[in-house]
């Protein structure tokens, strides 16, 4: 395997590859001299003196070392480079990119990947993921190298604490006093990954009680795949029906994602958490700006949109193209199904420890438990049901634009088509169903919402036997 050279492209957020097939020593040295090109190359467009560049990692095997690899590379290449001294959520190095004025962050993770995989995730100098005018460049220059010459002075590289000034400003974007007091005991799953601490640091000082799960740091993270979907959520749900807690949040391996469990062990799934905090923020806080969501995003946030009196927008699936409109628009938050949202006034990115601060923050506003927040909300705004179904691939690749021309799924007519990322069926009564392939692993994804969970599944199902069927 070691001599067949293999494709390093840029998926949906970042470059990832299986530990020591093509995510290599060496490959990753050549991303990141692609890297130091392209940013050596744009200081000297613009008569810049230097490139100072972020490096962090995740808990991830080797994931320290691959940023060794990393910096080390960068600063052969006259770049400046300051280094995490610990490992940290991706959010704390886009954090860290944008409070310290710096060119661009990389950050050695493959997210909610499987343990085998590790990854590299590219950060603009505003703290947001690097849009494809970036990653298209960096591959260019993977396979075809330029000599960019020697930019920087004494380039050296330098160890620096992340993690201080991301706690002190996350405890200042909450409203820290308002949730001194209140004697939440709430749960916190970090599914073995970087974010193992992170919420109890800043919660210190108020009468909040955190328990964490699955903090400890396990390269296999336990056997599943840290992404906090049901099905990888057993442990979590053990745990709440043998104590009681006020509300459970569950982060993914990089901890810019988020999942959460009412007090009752109702599982809370993203797409209704982007709902509840788009009310926060609005009608609590009285902020405003716009909302986003990805072309999967439930229809329930076009419903408080509307009700809300603010604009709405729909991206493709990533959160580079949420993150774009967050530089460029007012927006008050934006999210997508998987679990990563942003918010005004913060880095145009993904935060799960936020996410989940803010739900408690809601909690202590309202004066009510998660629950019943919830069920006002379904009850205003009606109740859908989310589904979804990961098909891996072997050999074959499906092309979805294939299901384009579907007249009519389950007895009722197909209405309008969507298919600028993947293609989305909707149908008469507005439930749909949507088949995308993976940007990050060989994966078709099969997506459905509706009223009835019932339906949901079956619109699941239907989505599954064509990939299948293709196959």
């Amino acid at each position: 395997m070691s001599g067949v050279k293999r494709e390093i492209k840029f998926g949906t957020d970042g470059w990832r590859g299986v530990i020591g097939d093509n995510f290599t020593f060496k490959n990753v040295g050549r991303v990141a001299k692609a890297v130091a090109d392209y940013y050596n190359l744009k200081a000297r467009e613009h008569s810049k003196a230097c490139v100072r560049i972020a490096v962090g990692y995740d808990t991830r095997f080797l994931s320290e070392k691959f940023a060794r690899i990393v910096s080390e590379v960068l600063v052969r290449e006259g770049i400046s480079v300051i280094v995490s001294n610990r490992s940290i959520p991706t959010p704390t190095l886009s954090f860290a990119v944008e409070k310290r004025k710096l060119t661009a962050g990389i950050m050695i993770t493959a997210s909610h990947n499987p343990c085998e995989y590790n990854g590299i995730k590219i950060k603009t100098a505003s703290g947001g993921a690097a849009g494809i005018e970036v990653t298209s460049e960096v591959e260019k220059l993977v396979e075809r190298p330029k000599k960019a010459g020697w930019i920087g002075k004494n380039a050296k590289i330098e160890e620096a604490d992340f993690v201080k000034d991301y706690i002190r400003f996350l405890k200042g974007y909450i409203d820290f006093e308002r949730l001194r007091n209140m004697k939440f005991r709430v749960l916190v799953d970090a599914m073995h990954g970087s974010g193992n601490s992170f919420i109890a640091e800043i919660l210190k000082g108020s009468r909040i009680k955190v328990e964490f799960i699955r903090s400890d740091i396990n390269p296999s993270f336990g056997g599943l795949r840290p992404e906090p979907v049901l099905e990888n959520l057993a442990p979590t749900v053990a745990r709440l029906k043998k104590d009681r807690f006020d509300l459970c949040l569950v982060l993914d391996g990089d901890a810019d994602r988020i999942a959460a469990f009412a007090g009752n062990g109702e599982f809370i799934y993203p797409q209704k958490i982007l709902g509840l905090l788009t009310l926060h923020l609005r009608q609590d806080r009285k902020m405003s700006g716009g909302v986003v969501k990805t072309i999967v995003g439930t229809n329930m946030i076009d419903a408080i949109a509307k009700k809300l009196g603010l604009p709405l927008y729909e991206t493709p699936v990533g959160f580079k193209y949420i993150s774009e409109l967050m530089v460029k628009k007012e927006i008050l938050v934006g999210g997508e199904e998987a679990g990563g949202m942003g918010f005004k006034g913060y880095i145009p990115e993904r935060d799960g420890s936020l996410a989940g601060l803010l739900l408690l923050e809601m909690m202590a506003y309202r004066k009510k438990n998660m629950l019943a927040i919830l069920r006002e909300m379904e009850k205003e705004f009606g109740r859908y049901y989310y589904w979804r179904d990961d098909l891996k691939l072997k050999q074959s690749k499906v092309n979805v634009r294939n299901f384009k021309k579907i007249k009519r799924i389950l007895g009722q007519d197909v209405v309008l088509v969507k298919d600028y990322d993947g293609v989305k069926l909707i149908r008469q009564d507005t439930s749909w169903l949507m088949l995308r392939a993976s940007g990050t692993e060989p994966i078709v994804r099969v997506y459905a919402e509706s009223k009835s969970q019932a339906t949901s599944r079956r619109l699941v199902e239907f989505g599954s036997r064509l990939i299948k069927n293709v196959l």
